[in-house]
């Protein structure tokens, strides 16, 4: 088994979430685990990239004080960033090339900010 960190999205309503991750980033399902109170636990991958999604309640609550800032790298921005904004996202900034990526930013129906891009190959 290689040695991973995953992030783990605490948001207000993960079926509301995995609705828009699934739309905007082409996600995939891994895992689910379905609480008695029907909220969700989630694994979720996109393009191979994992990450979790749970809801603000019961033991996993929203942590106050803290944000959460998502780099999503695909090889083309272009057509995840389109998708995040055809899927409900706010632009923060379009794609474009600063800093040696080519990378744009989307805010999600959540308030998580999402940088899609990648590094340009010197």
């Amino acid at each position: 088994m290689q040695t991973a960190i995953e992030p783990w999205l605490t948001v207000s309503d993960s079926r509301l979430a995995l609705s828009f991750y699934t739309k905007a980033f082409a996600a995939k399902e891994l895992y689910r685990l379905e609480g008695d109170d029907k909220s969700l636990v989630l694994q979720l991958s996109v393009e191979g990239a994992n990450f979790w999604l749970s809801d603000g309640s019961g033991e996993s609550k929203l942590l106050g004080g803290g944000s959460v800032r998502m780099i999503l790298i695909t090889a083309d921005p272009e057509k995840i960033f389109d998708m995040a904004i055809a899927a409900g996202a706010k632009e923060i900034f379009p794609v474009g090339e600063e800093y040696g990526w080519r990378l744009g930013r989307i805010e999600d129906p959540f308030g998580l900010h999402w940088e899609i891009g990648h590094p340009i190959a010197k």
